[in-house]
């Protein structure tokens, strides 16, 4: 089974975050526009502060009355949030995914933020291998492509 490392390869390191004293609209107007579910929250030097995903959108303001126009994304956001290094398996991710009930993990290496990988990342690439494995079972079976 593949790596962290390869879903970056494949998907890029691209990493959408805010600051902590961005509005929560604000960044609810980010995940819509680049249609993602969650944001990583950084300080100006890019150090990873925590994670904001629609799950805190709806646990964290709307379930609590809060304003998101009036509410910081620091206030409400998931501090320490569960990471993964480039080296990990996609097997570790999905136990991590399940076991944990996240759907992102940002992927540190060596304590710097290289990227973040979804669950929709994770599934892509289990289809994706199995799809491979498929084709060359079918070229040793019947001899040709």
């Amino acid at each position: 089974m593949g790596k962290v490392r390869n879903i970056l390869q494949a998907k890029g390191n691209q990493v959408f975050s805010v600051e902590p004293t961005t509005t929560v609209y604000k960044a609810i107007e980010l995940m819509s526009e680049k249609n993602i579910g969650g944001l990583l929250i950084t300080d100006a030097d890019g150090k990873m502060l925590g994670i904001f995903t629609e799950r805190d959108y709806a646990r964290r303001v709307i379930l609590q009355g809060r304003s998101s126009k009036d509410t910081d994304i620091g206030d409400i956001m998931t501090t320490d949030p569960v990471t993964v290094s480039p080296d990990n398996s996609i097997e570790d991710c999905m136990t991590l995914m399940t076991s944990r009930f996240v759907r992102h993990l940002p992927v540190l290496d060596n304590g710097c933020l290289c990227g973040m990988i979804s669950i929709g990342d994770v599934v892509r690439f289990i289809i994706d291998e199995q799809r491979g494995i498929i084709e060359e079972l079918e070229v040793y079976i019947t001899g040709h492509r």
